[in-house]
């Protein structure tokens, strides 16, 4: 386990040094023979060719770590999987990004990637719905749609010689509001089938990016159109003055409850708590920490506190010791 920068006193210093040490233990078995550090020697048979990947390098003919990770093995292929590394996009993708620029017929995001990503006006639904060509002036109003400082919500779609390219063609991508932008390490996020959720019982949408970019909002329902108000396209004039005029009824439709907000931040600090302690970041971690937090009377702020994070790691090790007596 990693070093846990917070200021403890000497009983939560124990505490909390029991229970990685507990969490060290269960996880030590699992892996132990894939899992490397730096001029570790990987055992490979040199018969069969081996092809050595990123990670390995050949010291005195045999194989060696130049990474902390896990061995895989792909076919004759031997790499390491470095444990902590920047985000490597993969097809398929869920990213969350921010408009960074609005160029020609794309939009250029922010995806904590080592360039920015390119999202295509070609690449996602319009906003009446309807499958046609892009026109000037649906490139004309593209500022209608995204603009700069926009969170966004996409999938990969792949490399092209320009860059990383992504799409937004489903109903569940675009942009997203009403909410908070949490930043974590990628590696605390892993691929998984499913990275939308809805948290029903808080009345709360939650997004896990591939990229370590992490949306905690109000639920939404899908609407058939992604820009509300939508009016004639063909008038320009009449387009951007709607985006900004808005009557009070409308005001109060987009006026997030007060409950709502504050389970919005329970969320979002039960993933700062995970971010600390460097755990792998799930809803059911999730919802087990917000239902902590709330069995305890503890307020939003004091779950960002070192006693709440000794407690989190405590209760962390019970779990994974039951899902283990369990098997």
């Amino acid at each position: 386990m990693r070093e846990i920068q917070l200021p403890l006193s000497q009983t939560q210093k124990v505490r909390l040094q029991k229970a990685l040490e507990q969490l060290e233990s269960l996880s030590s078995k699992v892996n132990y023979d894939a899992s490397v550090i730096v001029a570790d020697s990987i055992h490979v048979n040199h018969e069969d060719g081996v092809l050595k990947g990123h990670g390995t390098a050949d010291l005195s003919g045999e194989v060696v770590a130049t990474v902390c990770g896990v061995v895989e093995r792909v076919n004759k292929l031997v790499y390491v999987r470095a444990l902590r590394s920047r985000y490597k996009p993969e097809v398929g993708d869920i990213v969350i990004g921010r408009v960074v620029e609005v160029a020609q017929k794309r939009w250029r995001l922010e995806i904590n990637y080592s360039q920015d990503a390119v999202l295509m006006l070609s690449s996602m639904n319009m906003p009446d719905g309807v499958q046609r060509r892009r026109t000037a002036m649906d490139e004309l109003n593209m500022r209608c749609i995204f603009e700069e400082k926009d969170v966004v919500c996409a999938e990969v779609r792949g490399f092209q010689h320009d860059g990383l390219h992504l799409q937004a063609r489903s109903r569940k991508y675009g942009k997203l509001n009403r909410g908070q932008l949490l930043t974590v390490s990628p590696y605390l996020v892993k691929r998984q089938k499913q990275h939308f959720h809805h948290l029903e019982e808080f009345g709360i949408d939650l997004i896990l990016g591939c990229n370590g970019f992490i949306w905690v909002g109000e639920h939404i329902e899908a609407k058939d159109d992604m820009v509300e108000d939508q009016v004639n396209q063909s008038d320009l004039q009449v387009l951007l003055p709607s985006k900004n005029c808005m009557s009070l009824e409308e005001q109060e439709k987009n006026y997030t409850t007060l409950e709502t907000r504050k389970y919005i931040c329970r969320a979002a600090n039960a993933v700062r708590v995970l971010s600390t302690l460097g755990f792998n970041i799930t809803l059911e971690i999730i919802k087990g920490i917000i239902d902590l937090s709330l069995s305890m009377n503890i307020d939003i702020h004091e779950m960002l506190g070192s006693e709440f994070c000794v407690l989190v790691t405590e209760k962390e090790a019970e779990r994974r010791s039951s899902n283990k007596k369990k098997l």
